[in-house]
Order: structure tokens, then C-alpha cells, then sequence
């Protein structure tokens, strides 16, 4: 997957007729971008910024049906969100594993109670089940999570979902696209919509970010996925257009892993406001949130407000023996949920419907949004069924359903922190065997080699410090000091691959340092 390769294809034929346009390069685009190359349409996708820069990468990492949802009575939801975990677990296995978890129970009637909810959950997953629930002794609820709070502990009831890691499945799925005849551009911004003499879309306008060139790009079919910001693409359609999505902000912290120290995660279902606070093991740290807080203005780069960190660590030490403390937080995340709110709607952002929507304006831009991380594969099949036949294309059935993911590989070996390259990871070998040095950890307190860097840029279209170190080996999520701390090294195998000077380096290694304060807490 190489962007000079990419930026050719649409140089070498400028006036071609693409059959779908998707703008977005973050789950949904991605999935809908996939599901139309399998089938064989002639399928560009553009992404303003890197491949799930924005909420893609920033979510709870979790495979799973929705407890929550089931909560709420969105059965339909947690009927698709069981049955798409299943199949992404089949056709991600190197990326998706079996994550038990424990829903510790503080009174006597909450064991039952889960019990009875997780058995519904069980049974409505079906054949695609990863295991039984079942309630468990307050002495086996210890042993699996032995720094659980003690004090009033009657027992728990232990369940199975899945775990996963959002941004290396992106650049997977983009793999993908690229292998299925499908072209995707990352640094790539729509900046206007193309229509016909009678109002019809017909096309996007579009500028290189790289190098500012500017293009025209005509298609029978064009497909809004920008998440939180699909309301900056219905405007290009329509200006009077009323606003369609609702953001909900999302944040989540990250921790050593003497907090958690299991492989089993934890789930509380109710905290002290109505939301869900997961504890879940990931890369070697714990994640834990999240919030659901109304947000008016959307960004690529949204902070956490104090109250919801405080409200992370507060209902965090009400679990744990060890009560985190501000001064432990290794990173604080923040993602914005593109909730497709009904018009007028005051309700809460947590009891809006997680399922997504799909739109049609009269000039025939298709819009998706909503849904979830999950149930991406099924968004991208609805998307491209409406988006077929809005261009007039010819029908052909969805295919991604048995699909295997770029990196497709069974029994991985999750305990190697390689474990993300999948099949790839022989290739980074390779590179080892052949330059010794590459196979150098770039920092005492993380895993990753330098190899895996110079693989992103080579393979993985990474550009810059924050494609590398935010997404393709999650150091800014797992350690940010140590991520700043990296930096400059990391720049200079940048640079190397892509022939930029010293300038380049000085000036970027600033440019990450700024970003990446914003993952810390104020000392």
C-alpha cells in the first residue's frame, strides 16, 4: 500500500468515472470503501487526515454485542452488533481474541439478576458465541481479578466479548481495499461537491494535502462517511441543511497494568450516573472508561473535560484496591461518537441509539452514520446497496461476509507484541534478519523496534510522527511521555524513507510534542 502509487492512479487518468466515492477514512468509510472493491465497483476512497485519526482509533478496543444496549431494550442492535463480532471474529482473527470478562457483584441481588441478562445475551449471540456466562463465588471472582475491591463483595458473574486493536484494524481493511482493486488516499481532503446542469451529485472536489494540488473527481456515486463530520459534507450538497448529528464525547484513560492485574476485564453496568465503566487489559496496560458527554464543536484532536477524568478515576478506585491517581494516568484519550440524533432531540447522548442511519438527500449524496466500531461490515454492505442503486450501478451481491482481513492469520501468538502484523509479521522478520539494527526497541518502556517504522512508512502509507506513533504502533496511547520521548528517533526513520531533510525532522518532532501533551495530565 504505497500513496505515490495511489496519487498516480488518479493523475495518470484524470477524467475517469470512479463508480463510488466514499469521503472518510475512519471505520464506516472504510468498511463501505471494502465492501464496494469486493464486489467489484471501481471504488476511491479520500481521507482528509490518516485512517481513523479521529474516533476510529479512540474507542473502548472492544468486539462485543452491547450489554448496554440490551439495558436499554435495542434488541435489533444487539441481535447485528452479536452476529457482526462473530464474523469479524472469524475474518480478523489476528487482530480479534476472546476477552472474558467480570461483572463483580457488590449486593445480593445483583448476581441473579446479571446472571439471568447475560444468558439472554449468550443465547442471543447463538452459534456464534465465544462462551457461557455464568455466576461465580466472591472466592473464583478474586482469584480472576485478585485486586478487585473486597468490601461488600458477594460474587460475579463472568461473560465472554472481544478485544481488539481499532486503528490496526483500519490500516488492515485499507490493505484490503488496496488488494481488492480499490484505491484509498489518506491526506486527501473533499473540499466541495460536483453536480450535474440538473442539480445532481455527480462528483467531488478534492485537494492533495501533500501537495496541494487540487482535483476534480467525477463518480456515479458518492458516499458520506466523515463521522462526526458528515453535517461539513451535507452542507457542500445542501447549505440549508439542518444538522444531523448529534456528537457524544467518549474518554478513556490508560493505566499501568499493577491496576488490573488479570487477563479477565472488568464491567461495571451502572455507575453512579447511568453509564458503563469498562477495565480492559490491552498492549500490556488497561484501558478504562468511558464517558458520554454532549459536545457542540467537533475536532480532529478533542480533549477531556477535568470533570470526566475525574469521573473515570473516581468510580475506577470504588472497584479496585489500588484507587488511581491522576499522576498514574499513562494517557487520556478523547473520541467523538457520531450519534444520528432524530431533529429536535434534547435526549441524553446515552440513550440515543447506537444503530446507524443512512440518508439520501434529493441530489443523491449518500450519508451514513451512527453505528459502531462492531458492526462496521454491515454499515458498509447497507451503504453500498443504497449507494448501487442510487448511481444506477449494476447489482452485485455483498461479499465481505466470509471475507479474511488483510494479516489473516489463525492461532496468532498474542503474547508477542508483533501479534498486530498478522501474516505481515514474517516480512518484518525479513527486514531483521537482513538489517540487525532494525530490530533496536526505541524505548525501554515500550516494545516496539524500529523496523515497525520503517514497515508503516514502506507498507502502511504512515506519513508523519502521529500516523506512526499513534496509530500503527500505538505508543501515544499506551505511554505518551514515552511516545514524546521516542520522537525524535522515530523521525529520523521517517525522514530517511522519505527523503525529507533535517528541517523536516525539527519541525516535525515539535509538531508531535505539542500534540501529544494533549494526551497527558496538567502536572
Amino acid at each position: 500500500m504505497n500513496r505515490l502509487q495511489m496519487i498516480k492512479r488518479l493523475d495518470e487518468k484524470p477524467n475517469k468515472l470512479w463508480d463510488i466515492i466514499v469521503i472518510g477514512g475512519g471505520a464506516t468509510g472504510l468498511g463501505t470503501a471494502l465492501d464496494a472493491a469486493s464486489r467489484g465497483y471501481d471504488t476511491l476512497l479520500i481521507e482528509q487526515s490518516d485512517f481513523a485519526k479521529g474516533t476510529s482509533s479512540r474507542s473502548t478496543k472492544l468486539v462485543h454485542g452491547g450489554v448496554r444496549y440490551l439495558a436499554q431494550g435495542d434488541i435489533s442492535l444487539v441481535l447485528e452488533a452479536l452476529h457482526e463480532r462473530g464474523l469479524l471474529r472469524r475474518n480478523a482473527p489476528h487482530l480479534v481474541k476472546d476477552q472474558s470478562f467480570i461483572i463483580p457483584n457488590y449486593s445480593w441481588w445483583t448476581g441473579p439478576f446479571y446472571t439471568v441478562g447475560m444468558k439472554v445475551y449468550d443465547m442471543m449471540a447463538g452459534k456464534l458465541g465465544l462462551g457461557p456466562s455464568e455466576h461465580i463465588t466472591k472466592e473464583e471472582t478474586l482469584a480472576a481479578i485478585p485486586n478487585l475491591s473486597e468490601e461488600e463483595l458477594t460474587g460475579g458473574v463472568i461473560y465472554y466479548d472481544g478485544q481488539f486493536d481499532d486503528a490496526r484494524l483500519a490500516v488492515n481493511l485499507a490493505q484490503t481495499i488496496v488488494e481488492n482493486n480499490g484505491t484509498v488516499i489518506n491526506y486527501f481532503k473533499a473540499t466541495n461537491i460536483l453536480k450535474t446542469d440538473e442539480g445532481m451529485v455527480s462528483g467531488v472536489e478534492a485537494v492533495d494535502i501533500e501537495s496541494g494540488k487540487e482535483y476534480k473527481l467525477r463518480s456515479k456515486a458518492v458516499i458520506n462517511a466523515t463521522g462526526v463530520f458528515v453535517d461539513d459534507i451535507i452542507k457542500f450538497d445542501n447549505p440549508e441543511a439542518k444538522k444531523m448529528v448529534k456528537p457524544s464525547q467518549g474518554v478513556h484513560i490508560i493505566l499501568d497494568k499493577s491496576f488490573l492485574q488479570s487477563e479477565t476485564a472488568i464491567m461495571i453496568p451502572k455507575t453512579s450516573d447511568g453509564r458503563v465503566l469498562f477495565a480492559v487489559p490491552w498492549h500490556d496496560k488497561v484501558v478504562v472508561g468511558t464517558t458520554d458527554t454532549p459536545i457542540d464543536d467537533t475536532s480532529l484532536e478533542p480533549r477531556a473535560l477535568e470533570e470526566e477524568v475525574d469521573f473515570i478515576l473516581t468510580t475506577a478506585a470504588q472497584y479496585l484496591k489500588k484507587d488511581p491517581k491522576k499522576e498514574d494516568v499513562l494517557c487520556i484519550f478523547a473520541g467523538l461518537r457520531p450519534l444520528a440524533a432524530p431533529q429536535g432531540d434534547d435526549t441524553s447522548t446515552k440513550e440515543i441509539s447506537r444503530s446507524h442511519k443512512l440518508i439520501v438527500s434529493l441530489s443523491g449524496l449518500v450519508t451514513i452514520t451512527g453505528g459502531k466500531w462492531t458492526t462496521y461490515r454491515k454499515m458498509g454492505e447497507d451503504t453500498v446497496d443504497k449507494a448501487a442503486m442510487v448511481g444506477g450501478l449494476e447489482e452485485i451481491k455483498c461479499v465481505t461476509k466470509h471475507m479474511p482481513i488483510h494479516g489473516y492469520v489463525i492461532n496468532n501468538d498474542f503474547s508477542d507484541h508483533k501479534y498486530i502484523y498478522g501474516s505481515d509479521k514474517v516480512h518484518l522478520q525479513r527486514l531483521v534478519t537482513s538489517n540487525p539494527e532494525l530490530g533496536e526497541r526505541l524505548h525501554p518502556n515500550l516494545p516496539f523496534t524500529k523496523v515497525e517504522v520503517v514497515w508503516a512508512v514502506r507498507n502502511e502509507m504512515a506519513r508523519n510522527l502521529d500516523d506512526v506513533l499513534a496509530r500503527r504502533v500505538r505508543a501515544l496511547y499506551l505511554d505518551a511521555r514515552a511516545s514524546i520521548e521516542m520522537a525524535p528517533e522515530v523521525a529520523k526513520i521517517i525522514a530517511k524513507e522519505l527523503a525529507y531533510d533535517e528541517n523536516w525532522i525539527t519541525k516535525e518532532v515539535e509538531i508531535y510534542k505539542n500534540l501529544a501533551k494533549g494526551y497527558l495530565l496538567a502536572d
